[in-house]
């Protein structure tokens, strides 16, 4: 409806009033214009009295997270910090702790959801997810909530989970406190706006959020020394090469020296990297748009010249698919034109050309401050850790791909990859860790584990392995692991056939792609050994982990397990799916893909 609809009926606001308000409206994002809808609400609340909600345990504020990689538990942690200090009374939950048939009693409920690969929940959210969109879930017309969402808009399903429980918690007769903010990967400044317009809100409704016993409200807050806002200083002690002098793959073997930071780790978590762009890259920008590097820019309230800004503050080897569509307007080429029509070859062609083909291709002009408004702020970069420190003590590793290819006859690097690979022993790199409690081993020593990790993919299980050689566990390992080349690119051979000699890799299944006239890959060996995968499964109780490629190979090895239980079990597809997904729930079946 719009405001001319309003003033139709009988709207209190003269026709002044409305004009005035819809210009200043049409000046605001969406997220402004929820920031100011929630102040109006708090503002008019406060001048109110408030009808009071009678609980038996008091009314409280739900602060559910739905993480994959910890950034929605971090936002959502944040948000529980300032409600605590504006003595709001809140209760934080990892959602696969939350009972469902507890909302139908809740009054306030708070969501904060990423988005795991193509438009997934992430592992700990499906059940959750599975019983709203059931036939099961309450109708809940008494429930107030808010939903943040958390993804990556290079995604075609971008922040899904979130957009799932909003709208799902709408159709249930929930009312929210304030429209669904959806966050790109620089998730900081919107998700912080939101918390400050939420908590306008719930302050507002002091009279009716009273906990009857402090006591019951969970507070499951364990204050880190690190996290992505505030990073440690580690130094470089090793970079190698770990591929083949002919190999295709540039792969490093890369320790950072953890001696005096303090920082600790576990098997399975990520390792958080902040890197800078590429030096002459940011010349060569510079020089194609004609700016001056030295001009001074205002960032974060702070005065730095362009060339730092670029260097250390944006985004340049990511292009979202949003700058493709700003840099069509700016150029006024066609052929950008017409990708702002078809969203599909929109981001295929954001995901394979970088901030400088776009501007070089279609050249135009633009001011420093435009192209600093198009662009994306720059975020770090996660990998899997490749070390355990029951091994290695006061280090930390990680097995990373140097991200490549040709740009017509110029050569680009991945941001974060070409940065490392950069990088010489001595040099100091800001790193974190982000606990990944999605992908862990088993707390029972004696449990059998398959890890299905080709390439880079090896990285958390060269980890696993360390921590189980470590602890002494009994329980079987069985490696599946594939490549282009035997002599050029099996990671981490010598450490590999050690385990094997000495028995801690039960199993081993190899498969190097390129080594025979027809291509065999970890899915294909997969199905080789069906009998003894679903005997593991379905009978030895074994946990099963996959690590590596989102986009191909997590898929094929998925189809496979499927075919694996519709055959070894005498499932349905219905009942394969199902297995597979009690098997996730259960944490029997998990995954660390990119």
């Amino acid at each position: 409806m719009s405001l001319q609809d309003l003033n139709a009926l009988s709207c209190p606001l003269s026709s002044e009033q409305l004009k005035a308000l819809e210009q200043v409206l049409g000046d605001l994002s969406p997220l402004q214009q929820a920031w100011v809808s929630g102040y109006l609400y708090a503002k008019n609340a406060s001048e109110q009295t408030a009808p009071t909600v009678t609980a038996a345990s008091g009314t409280y504020v739900t602060i559910l997270y739905a993480s994959q990689t910890g950034n929605a538990k971090a936002v959502a942690e944040q948000l529980f910090d300032k409600a605590q200090q504006h003595n709001v009374p809140v209760q934080l939950q990892n959602i696969v702790d939350y009972k469902s048939k507890s909302l139908k009693k809740e009054r306030f409920l708070v969501i904060v959801a990423s988005t795991n690969g193509e438009g997934e929940p992430p592992d700990d959210a499906m059940e959750f997810h599975d019983f709203l969109v059931s036939k099961k879930a309450p109708k809940i017309p008494n429930l107030h909530y808010a939903v943040l969402s958390l993804g990556d808009s290079s995604y075609e399903h971008f922040c899904k989970c979130g957009v799932d429980f909003d709208e799902r918690l709408q159709a249930l007769g929930a009312q929210p406190l304030l429209p669904r903010v959806d966050c790109d990967l620089d998730y900081e400044q919107p998700a912080s706006q939101w918390q400050q317009s939420l908590l306008e809100i719930l302050k507002a409704q002091s009279s009716e959020l009273s906990a009857a016993n402090s006591d019951e409200l969970s507070n499951p807050r364990v204050e880190t020394k690190y996290d992505r806002a505030h990073p440690a200083t580690a130094t470089v002690l090793t970079n190698q090469k770990i591929t083949g002098r002919h190999s295709l793959k540039d792969i490093r073997h890369i320790e950072f020296d953890l001696d005096g930071v303090g920082m600790t780790y576990q098997s399975g978590d990520a390792l958080g990297v902040w890197f800078e762009n590429d030096m002459a890259l940011v010349e060569d920008l510079l020089g194609v748009l004609s700016l001056d590097a030295e001009q001074s820019v205002i960032i974060d309230e702070q005065s730095v010249t362009l060339r730092t800004a670029l260097t250390q503050f944006y985004e340049l080897t990511q292009t979202p698919p949003g700058f493709v569509e700003f840099w069509a307007d700016r150029s006024g080429a066609d052929e950008l034109q017409q990708l702002k029509a078809q969203k599909p070859l929109l981001r295929e062609y954001a995901a394979t050309h970088q901030i400088i083909d776009v501007v070089s291709e279609y050249p135009a002009s633009v001011s420093a401050d435009e192209l600093l408004g198009a662009l994306r702020r720059l975020t770090p970069r996660m990998y899997s850790i490749a070390s355990s420190q029951a091994e290695v003590e006061d280090e930390v590793h990680l097995c990373v791909a140097v991200v490549s290819f040709k740009q017509g006859e110029a050569e680009r690097f991945g941001g974060c990859s070409g940065f490392l690979s950069r990088l010489r022993e001595g040099q100091s790199v800001k790193i974190f860790v982000e606990a990944n409690h999605n992908f862990k081993l088993p707390r029972d020593h004696s449990t059998p584990v398959i890890m299905i990790g080709p390439g880079t993919g090896i990285a958390p299980f060269r980890a696993f392995l360390q921590q189980r050689d470590a602890e002494g566990s009994s329980g079987d390992n069985w490696l599946f692991f594939g490549n282009p080349h035997f002599t050029e690119d099996f990671l981490y051979q010598s450490e590999i056939q050690g385990y094997v000699k000495s028995g801690l890799l039960s199993r081993i299944d190899l498969a190097f792609s390129r080594d025979q006239a027809n291509k065999v890959y970890v899915q294909d060996r997969l199905r080789e050994r069906s009998k003894e995968v679903y005997d593991w499964l379905a009978n030895r109780g074994a946990h099963l982990y996959i690590c590596g490629d989102s986009t191909r190979m997590a898929k094929d090895v998925e189809q496979t397990l499927l075919s694996i239980a519709s055959e070894q079990g005498q499932m349905s597809q219905k009942e394969a799916e199902d297995w597979l997904k009690s098997l996730r729930c259960d944490k029997r079946y998990q995954k660390d893909v990119y």
